[in-house]
């Protein structure tokens, strides 16, 4: 368990939080009772050997949540085969485990779930990433995060090469839209922030390129170009000619991922990279001892 919360600690993950989260997922699938199908059909003494093996290539990460699931639940004779954030084709075995059956399966799901989850998601950042490799511009990801799984969902998508946006609202400041208009424009914005949070990090969003123009004279740290065409960002780069860092974010695809690097801007938000990520499948295989 020490060597567990160790690694994690690693990794830029709270062990605490982690098995706080084990925890939950594990009396939610209890549900205050017990396994039937496995209490009934599985001796207390039984003791099996098995492996987490992938179904498809990817990207896989999540290994030490997983490994957290198995301790919490009674396994501790377990080999983690790969490192966080490795590259793996289909019928790879990930992590090995033995230990008591009706252990194991009580454990299964949930490692599972968590696994192929955050996989999915650094498999799906891993693509991102290689589409504009040779650029100068990085890939991030948003707060468009599953409520409870955010500091999971970074991890997930930062072990695979992209740079993590803020991770809470009171990180950094974003001024976006609805802060504009609702509190007198992008000049009132910044300036009651700045003399309300001296020394904190500010990004403007804006979504034209005369908004740039005034955004730009305040000199915030970076400026966010909402939905503005590979011309328009084009276009920005050229206004702000490196004075200010540049993100661009909307209307991105793994497609036109590239045309938007190649115009000089610093990030791609990619708000996909959580929120709609496909599991990377990966399965519980029991050997059978020869």
């Amino acid at each position: 368990m020490n060597q567990l919360r160790d690694n994690l600690k690693q990794l830029g993950l709270s062990p605490n939080h982690i098995f706080q989260l084990v925890k939950d997922a594990i009396s939610e699938d209890l549900a205050g009772g017990v396994d039937l199908t496995t209490t009934a059909t599985i001796s207390s003494s039984s003791v099996s050997k098995g492996d987490l093996i992938t179904r498809d290539h990817g990207v896989v990460s999540g290994l030490h949540v997983a490994a957290a699931v198995l301790e919490y639940c009674g396994i501790n004779h377990y080999e983690i085969l790969v490192n966080e954030g490795s590259k793996v084709t289909a019928g790879k075995a990930v992590i090995s485990l033995q230990g008591n059956t009706q252990k194991i399966l009580l454990a299964e799901r949930t490692a599972l779930n968590f696994l192929s989850h955050l996989s999915g998601i650094s498999t799906l950042t891993s693509k991102w990433v290689t589409e504009i490799a040779g650029t100068r511009c990085q890939i991030r990801d948003t707060r468009k995060t599953i409520p409870g799984l955010r500091s999971l969902e970074k991890f997930a998508t930062r072990i695979a090469g992209a740079v993590n946006h803020r991770h809470s609202l009171s990180e950094s400041a974003l001024i976006k839209d609805n802060h504009i208009a609702a509190s007198g424009g992008i000049t009132a914005a910044f300036n009651t922030i700045k003399k309300m949070y001296p020394g904190k990090f500010i990004e403007i969003e804006v979504d034209s390129l005369i908004q740039l123009k005034e955004a730009v004279a305040l000199k915030p740290d970076l400026i966010l170009l909402d939905n503005m065409s590979v011309k328009m960002c084009e276009e920005a780069v050229a206004i702000t000619a490196g004075s200010v860092k540049l993100e661009a974010s909307g209307g991105l695809t793994i497609e036109n991922a590239k045309a938007y690097a190649n115009t000089g801007v610093d990030y791609l938000a990619i708000g996909s990279l959580t929120h709609s990520a496909p599991a990377l499948d990966i399965g519980l295989d029991f050997r059978e001892e020869k």
